[in-house]
């Protein structure tokens, strides 16, 4: 079995899954960024295909930048601008060609946190 990428965006303010939060992918080749696609989150916080399929997998750095702010405006969570939190980059590396990296996140207006989930 091949790698693949997914992630799961959970609003810990509101205790609930994150719904219509824009996420896009890069890889990072050196200094050199590559958009590899965009998507946006389910009714469970989830995208509805992995981020990075089967078929695309390469191991590598990259970034998932979660447009958080957006989502946190939509749901009525911005109390100031500028916000505390807007765009959320996490980089990260992928070593395993066979590996399931998920990578979640747990946003409130004024934090977040992130891991490798399974």
């Amino acid at each position: 079995m091949s790698g693949y990428l997914t992630t799961h965006v959970l609003d810990t303010a509101r205790g609930c899954p994150a719904n219509g939060l824009r996420i896009e992918l890069y890889r990072w080749t050196g200094e050199t960024r590559v958009k590899l696609g965009e998507m946006d989150t389910n009714d469970d916080g989830r995208t509805n295909a992995p981020i990075l399929d089967v078929a695309s997998f390469e191991t590598g750095q990259y970034e998932l930048v979660f447009h958080a702010g957006d989502y946190l405006r939509e749901s009525g969570q911005a109390a100031a601008e500028p916000m505390f939190l807007d765009i959320v980059p996490i980089r990260f590396g992928m070593n395993d060609a066979t590996a399931h990296y998920h990578v979640p996140l747990l946003l409130s207006p004024y934090g977040y946190s992130t891991y490798r989930g399974s």
